[in-house]
């Protein structure tokens, strides 16, 4: 091959995988304990991006999001993008008693892995449109919802379809 044609091929995939990470796949690093036991810390996960924009959010999806503001204040976290699991979608009614969480006045089943006791109670919450109400799996030592707000569906990168390390815990969401 002509150093040209080498040129091309090397920036024709540059620029495949600047495409494919900006609007379809990207990875993230797990920063803290909140998802324990789904996701630890050092997990890397494949997030898409396409079922966020294309799809649904629905309750049970482990989400990547931009970390709101008041994230680096009141969780003392400077992190920019969090991993949570939704557990309340626009519309819902949200609230706690004991380590039972309800939505719309009905139990949560909680199909996936979690750690209890709840922790911080679920106040009386409606979610607005276009918002999800996230929780960590790890409900006593997750700083999310229950403290800074609902997270608008803007702001939400993409959901968790893949753990690829460690190798170990590979698994699909």
């Amino acid at each position: 091959m002509r150093l040209a044609e080498w040129v091309l091929v090397i920036v024709l995939a540059v620029l495949a995988s600047i495409v494919i990470r900006t609007f379809v796949f990207e990875t993230f690093s797990i920063p803290s304990k909140s998802m324990k036991p789904t996701l630890y810390v050092g997990d890397r996960i494949i997030i898409d991006k396409l079922s966020v924009d294309l799809g649904t959010i629905n309750i049970g999806d482990v989400v990547v999001f931009k970390a709101p503001k008041d994230v680096a204040a009141d969780c003392d976290d400077p992190v920019t993008d969090l991993v949570k699991r939704v557990v309340g979608l626009p519309g819902d009614h949200l609230t706690s008693k004991g380590n039972t969480i309800y939505v719309n006045n009905q139990p949560l089943k909680e199909n996936w892995s979690h750690w209890e006791p709840l922790g911080s109670a679920i106040g009386d919450v409606v979610v607005p449109a276009n918002q999800y109400f996230v929780m960590g799996d790890n409900h006593f030592n997750s700083c999310d919802s229950r403290t800074w707000g609902t997270v608008p569906r803007s702001d939400v990168i993409g959901k968790a379809f893949l753990r690829f390390w460690p190798l170990s815990r590979f698994s699909w969401f």
